[in-house]
């Protein structure tokens, strides 16, 4: 008799995780498409990502009116890796360093502009790009920093050997980051680049698109983590093992992280515990009370330029 209610138990257990998988994949399916796909050219193309949001459009309108003000120091600039064209903007403004902007999530090089103030005031160049699948860059997939990071690396050689910059520093906003870990972390990363910045770094990918969900009120449990497979079954690339908080840990240059108090996709709690993580010997951290995920320099323009201002000059 024992026997036979351990069976039913088992069945009765098995039955309902079939039925949740099968409701509950073409949800997470449905969801890696309309949040991690490039279904279109025009998604995640030069425009603004959120025209709604106050504060994203305002940030949009400066940076363009940035860019305007320097076209002339505008010099388009083509790479190609993995099979993929690449699209970038390089502003040449006599320097031989330069700072590599890389966007969040479904930004495009337009975005970047925004960041580029305090590095030209530094006296060093600005590359902004398009990174894979977004702007007029090519593909379709989105690998989360991963296969990002070799583009980086190709953008690299194009700064150094034939626009003959000796000093590389790297600017990541959120996801940005942790395409600029994911080479920061090689034992064969360019000797060029000195140092990162980074704005609203989480600890890991599933961590931040986990709040993402809950902020948009979608069911988790199994989706979230079926959503990390799809990941991996179109890219290859491992969330669960390529992460910014064991990444961290292998990096030596200098880096310095920007949180936010009020962030709630990159918590504080975990904000300082990946900047604890980090190895590099010469880190700095700066906290700012106000300001949401990745709108930390509108609500501080003086505190923020001034922070990378220092750092990148030291």
């Amino acid at each position: 008799m024992t026997t036979i209610i351990i069976c039913i138990v088992a069945f009765l257990l098995l039955s309902g995780l079939a039925f949740m998988l099968i409701y509950t994949l073409p949800i997470s399916m449905r969801v890696y498409r309309d949040t991690l796909v490039r279904t279109s050219p025009e998604k995640w193309g030069h425009v603004c990502s959120a025209t709604w949001h106050p504060e994203q459009s305002a940030m949009w309108e400066q940076g363009l009116a940035w860019a305007e003000q320097y076209k002339d120091h505008i010099r388009e600039q083509w790479i190609e890796n993995d099979g993929l064209k690449l699209y970038g903007q390089y502003f040449d403004f006599g320097s031989d360093r330069c700072a590599v902007i890389l966007p969040g999530r479904c930004e495009c090089l337009k975005y970047s502009y925004y960041f580029a103030e305090p590095y030209r005031k530094a006296g060093m160049n600005v590359l902004v790009i398009d990174a894979r699948c977004h702007g007029l860059s090519e593909g379709t997939h989105p690998t989360i920093g991963v296969r990002e990071s070799e583009d980086l690396r190709c953008w690299i050689k194009l700064l150094t050997d034939k626009l003959h910059n000796r000093e590389i520093w790297l600017h990541g906003i959120c996801v940005g980051t942790a395409t600029a870990m994911c080479l920061l972390e090689q034992a064969d990363c360019p000797k060029a680049v000195k140092g990162l910045v980074t704005e609203g770094c989480y600890v890991s990918f599933r961590e931040t698109f986990k709040r993402h969900m809950i902020a948009d009120k979608r069911p988790l449990f199994p989706v979230l983590d079926l959503i990390m497979l799809q990941i991996y079954r179109h890219t290859g690339s491992n969330v669960y093992r390529r992460k910014p908080i064991r990444a961290v840990k292998k990096m030596h240059q200098k880096a310095l992280f920007l949180f936010g108090k009020e962030d709630v996709f990159s918590i504080p709690v975990k904000s300082q515990k990946l900047f604890d993580a980090c190895a590099s010997k010469e880190k700095k951290l700066v906290w700012f009370e106000h300001g949401s995920h990745s709108h930390l320099r509108l609500n501080n323009v003086e505190t923020y330029d001034n922070a990378i201002v220092e750092f990148v000059n030291e």
